[in-house]
């Protein structure tokens, strides 16, 4: 199933069970969007990331970096990072998020995109360092990319476009139930920045 932005109902889970999907459309103007871009891709402190497979390290293209209250750790993919301190734009876009959703968050992992080849594949985030079922939420900056749904066993898919400037929340059990990704194409070549604002279980 293919979600475009005039089918959209904020108001209406976009997964028909197991989990909960809200797409907020655009919360920033065109020109609130391209400032806090500019501001994030100079001042944040982006570092390629990496993996641990069958022993072996593998840099990504895709740039990342991951912000907390306290010097969080999270565990993925084999590594650890530490959270940075925020900084006050990272501060600015958290209240704006937290505002829309109705949720809370302690930490941030940010990803940057260069272009459409620079992709996500099949996942979730259910990593021990998360809160269970709490909400994830999604902030958008830069060029518009596909992101899709899938149900680990009735294979069902749903797919929506993340514009520039929109907020995504995942919530409940669909990091038990779903995966999700970030389609590579070759029809982009600008880039975008996600803001993923989560919840660390407080162990500090």
């Amino acid at each position: 199933m293919n979600l475009f932005e005039d089918d959209i109902d904020m108001r209406v889970n976009l997964l028909p069970y197991d989990g909960t999907v809200y797409y907020y459309g655009k919360q920033l103007s065109v020109n609130e969007a391209k400032h806090y871009y500019e501001v994030l891709f100079e001042k944040i402190q982006w570092k390629q990331d990496e993996a641990f497979v069958m022993g072996k390290r593998i840099l990504t293209k895709r740039k990342v970096a991951w912000y907390g209250d306290k010097a969080y750790l999270y565990t993925y993919s084999n590594t650890t990072k530490v959270a940075l301190p925020w900084i006050s734009e990272l501060l600015e876009l958290k209240r704006l998020v937290e505002d829309k959703t109705g949720e809370s968050y302690n930490a941030c992992l940010l990803n940057l995109y260069h272009n459409g080849e620079e992709a996500m594949a099949w996942h979730s985030d259910a990593e021990k360092d998360l809160k269970p079922n709490a909400a994830i939420s999604s902030l958008s900056l830069g060029a518009q990319r596909q992101f899709s749904f899938k149900h680990r066993k009735s294979k069902e898919s749903i797919s929506l476009l993340l514009e520039d400037g929109g907020i995504l929340v995942m919530k409940d059990e669909i990091q038990k139930y779903w995966l999700h990704k970030l389609p590579p194409t070759k029809k982009i070549d600008k880039p975008r920045i996600s803001l993923t604002f989560r919840t660390i279980v407080d162990t500090l």
